[in-house]
């Protein structure tokens, strides 16, 4: 640990829409932030290759693109954009410890967590491939369904979030092929009937991803084993959605912040307070329903204010 402590009046754990809206208002109010990247400036829009649902860019933007703006955004006004990731946190006293990189000791007067949800992917080096080539592989169809209009596409998962995220991009896609790995589905009935009374939804019980196919540039196709015959299918298609679920990365607050039975953090309905009185939470570490860029960043604004009233009410 190091022998020098430094004080923070805001400092704000994640980066990502949430992260860097939260520190451009925080910054507005004369809160001096410090932002600490993560693990993944930017976050995890940094994977996603165009934009086109945010509002104001007319002409859509790339993820990384996006994120370099809110950045520089967040400077301009003055914050502290800063290269590291918190490796622990102790908040039981009214000073809120946090260490960077097992290095770095911070005491601060408000903490924003904003350190996001990685999406679970199924590993495959295919599958890997074509995600960083930005060629077909996505685990956000609403993101990204817009474009694979009247094409074929393959979903892969069981549960409610597979179940939706297959019925909105059946409204886009001319076929929308549906692997569930097990005989059945994890979903809710009334989700698995939904799916089911879907005509340009076929649904594939026991079977696994095997390779995503393509040119390596763009996804072609996607192989998948029947686990009841052994039969290895090919099936056209020119995008490939996982959704298997999500984690958040809370692993670290756990000891100090109330999180629910899958890891996101609880907030107060309306706010972004958490049961830690100075720490406040922002986009998909507490929101496992909407996770959009758009949302992130309101909830990075609430945070900001809420903090600021926060300190307000100290003086």
């Amino acid at each position: 640990m190091s022998d020098t402590i430094e004080k923070i009046k805001c400092l704000i754990i994640g980066s990502g829409p949430a992260g860097y809206t939260a520190a451009i208002y925080a910054a507005r109010a004369n809160m001096n932030p410090v932002l600490y990247q993560g693990m993944q400036p930017g976050g995890q829009l940094t994977t996603t290759n165009e934009v086109e649902n945010f509002p104001g860019y007319v002409d859509g933007v790339t993820g990384p693109e996006m994120m370099i703006q809110l950045q520089e955004q967040a400077k301009r006004f003055g914050s502290d954009i800063r290269d590291g990731w918190a490796t622990k946190v102790d908040f039981s006293g009214d000073i809120k410890k946090v260490w960077i990189n097992d290095a770095i000791e911070l005491h601060c007067e408000t903490v924003i967590i904003s350190t996001g949800a990685s999406a679970k992917y199924l590993g495959l080096p295919s599958e890997q491939h074509y995600l960083q080539m930005g060629g077909g592989v996505s685990a956000c169809a609403v993101c990204d369904g817009f474009f694979y209009r009247n094409q074929e596409v393959v979903i892969v998962g069981a549960g409610d979030s597979a179940c939706e995220e297959a019925h909105y991009l059946s409204k886009l896609c001319k076929k929308v092929t549906m692997l569930v790995r097990s005989e059945k589905f994890r979903a809710s009935k009334i989700m698995e009937e939904r799916v089911r009374k879907t005509e340009n939804i076929e649904i594939l019980l026991n079977h696994d991803t095997v390779e995503v196919l393509g040119d390596e540039q763009v996804v072609h196709a996607i192989k998948a084993l029947n686990k009841t015959t052994g039969e290895v299918l090919e099936i056209p298609a020119t995008g490939f959605f996982v959704a298997i679920g999500h984690k958040p990365n809370t692993d670290i607050f756990k000891d100090y912040i109330t999180l629910d039975e899958t890891g996101y953090i609880v907030n107060v309905p309306g706010t972004s307070k958490t049961n830690v009185d100075g720490v406040f939470v922002a986009g998909d570490a507490a929101d496992h329903v909407y996770r959009q860029a758009i949302t992130a960043a309101g909830t990075g604004c609430m945070a900001a204010l809420d903090a600021e009233r926060y300190l307000a009410s100290k003086e």
